[in-house]
């Protein structure tokens, strides 16, 4: 039983290298005669910091002002645990956060949280990994399985973390 973990919505970042290279991964996967199950899942709390990071100008981040559904990577594990243990779907599950959060926002919160004087402004025409981004580019489909941790939770189990990268 092959079970990989992927991203939602791959098929519409492919600006990105990197979405494209998992995109040929599930390809890849599903062509082979090994059992298999795919799981996409939308992004990790714990990449927010580096999200912030990419989009900084100065003490400004311009961020595009779309629905996510961030996910904490506690979450995530479980569910790949899981998935590993039953018998292949020979096909793809998705995998969310249990709350939708604009980008602007999640980040906006990430900072206070972390005590960041940097300013987030919600520009439309921001990128996210070099794709242009909308409200169905970065949360799943419909009927996802959804991750019980929400964003506060994550931050309050993981505030030494999360002040050590800030």
């Amino acid at each position: 039983h092959h079970v990989a973990l992927s991203v939602v919505r791959i098929d519409r970042l492919l600006a990105s290298g990197y979405f494209r290279a998992k995109l040929a991964q599930e390809k890849l996967i599903k062509a082979s005669s090994v059992p298999y199950t795919i799981v996409r899942a939308t992004h990790f709390f714990e990449f927010v910091g580096a999200i912030a990071q990419l989009a900084t100008e100065g003490q400004t981040l311009g961020l595009p002002p779309v629905m996510m559904e961030h996910i904490a990577s506690d979450d995530v594990a479980a569910v790949v645990a899981d998935v590993a243990l039953a018998e292949p779907l020979n096909g793809t599950i998705e995998l969310a956060g249990p709350e939708p959060i604009r980008q602007d926002d999640l980040v906006r919160r990430f900072l206070n949280a972390t005590g960041d004087p940097r300013t987030v402004i919600a520009d439309p025409q921001a990128l996210y990994y070099g794709n242009a981004v909308n409200d169905q580019s970065l949360t799943p489909g419909d009927n996802p399985r959804l991750g019980s941790t929400g964003f506060e939770d994550w931050l309050s189990h993981n505030a030494e973390r999360v002040a050590a990268a800030a």
